[in-house]
């Protein structure tokens, strides 16, 4: 008799091999050793290659610091209104617009120069509009009722720490050296807690939803238990800034980028000069690969193993031309049963 293998009890047993092999001191040395090496590798070489972007930003800074300054007043010096603006407004609109093409292409098909970039081309084709709607209500609720809280925590604790809504803004070598350490942060806390989702005694109650989607779409990337929402999505994002203290600008960037990445990592479509999907599309498909955002220490944990044998992983390059990477690198054809 034939045992059936759900994504669940497979996503279990996987990790229960990768745990047994390793451990919890192991990997947290692993991700001290990378956060290190990131830190110290912006140390060493930050002053040469900023060197010319700085130069630009001096010599346009006065123009930037008008302008805050000026955005500053308008709202008569409302640092909390301030912070809600640019943490919360500014990236969720840039979230939903982005969303909304996505979505229509998703539910027409249309535009072509969009859906022929689809990665997994017998799926969302087009999306099941039922489904979609779930989607949205789900994220629109872990939006105004998980986010916007945990944005107004975040403000507390940065005004209590600093002033993240000073008037003078912060130089362009600050502003990158501190988005670099937002992205590591967020690389091993979304990581590991993203792992620990797919524990088997977890996963069925908590992270399953969000891999309700093999194929995912954009919009789903917040899609998710307000648990996971909280402890995956929010946190991982909010560490960097609150740690650092970081400029309410600097803030409103960050968050405005991680949610593009994080769009575009779902979205389905391989599209020209956007980064590569197909890490985290694979990890949708398979469950227990590509647990991270950047792979890094997915390549240490030795969990993008699968994800390298496949031509999926050819196809993970920035595609600088316009003929689809499916047409170029194309699956190998189906085994007949």
């Amino acid at each position: 008799m034939k045992t059936h293998v759900t994504p669940s009890s497979r996503a279990g047993e996987n990790f229960g091999r990768q745990e047994g092999s390793g451990g919890l001191w192991d990997s947290l040395k692993k991700a001290a050793f990378i956060l290190g090496s990131g830190i110290f590798l912006l140390a060493a070489f930050g002053n040469s290659v900023t060197w010319h972007l700085q130069r630009f930003w001096g010599a346009s800074g006065d123009f930037w610091q008008t302008q805050w300054t000026k955005f500053y007043q308008l709202f008569g010096g409302n640092e909390w209104a301030l912070f809600f603006v640019g943490t919360m407004i500014l990236p969720t609109v840039a979230f939903w617009l982005f969303n909304a093409v996505l979505m229509f292409a998703d539910s027409t098909g249309k535009p072509s120069f969009i859906t022929r970039y689809r990665i997994q081309v017998d799926k969302n084709n087009p999306v099941d509009p039922s489904k979609l709607r779930h989607a949205v209500k789900t994220v629109v609720y872990n939006q105004v009722f998980l986010s916007m809280p945990m944005v107004w925590v975040a403000f507390l604790v940065m005004k209590w720490r600093g002033n993240p809504c000073s008037v003078e803004l912060p130089t362009f070598h600050q502003v990158l050296i501190e988005m670099a350490f937002c992205g590591l942060l967020e690389e091993v806390l979304f990581y590991y807690s993203h792992r620990l989702f797919h524990h088997p005694a977890i996963y069925k109650h908590i992270h399953k939803i969000h891999h309700e989607w093999t194929a995912p779409i954009g919009v789903v990337s917040l899609y998710a238990h307000p648990v996971e929402h909280v402890l995956s999505n929010m946190l991982p994002a909010l560490m960097g800034p609150i740690l650092l203290g970081s400029h309410l600008t600097t803030t409103s960037l960050w968050f405005t980028i991680a949610l593009l990445v994080t769009t575009v990592s779902h979205c389905g479509y391989h599209l020209p000069l956007l980064p590569s999907p197909e890490f985290h599309d694979f990890h949708h498909l398979k469950f227990n690969q590509c647990y991270g955002v950047l792979g890094v220490l997915d390549r240490l944990h030795g969990t993008d193993t699968v994800f390298k044998q496949t031509k999926a992983y050819e196809r993970h390059v920035l595609l600088l031309g316009l003929t689809p990477l499916m047409e170029s690198i194309p699956d190998p054809p189906k085994k007949l049963k």
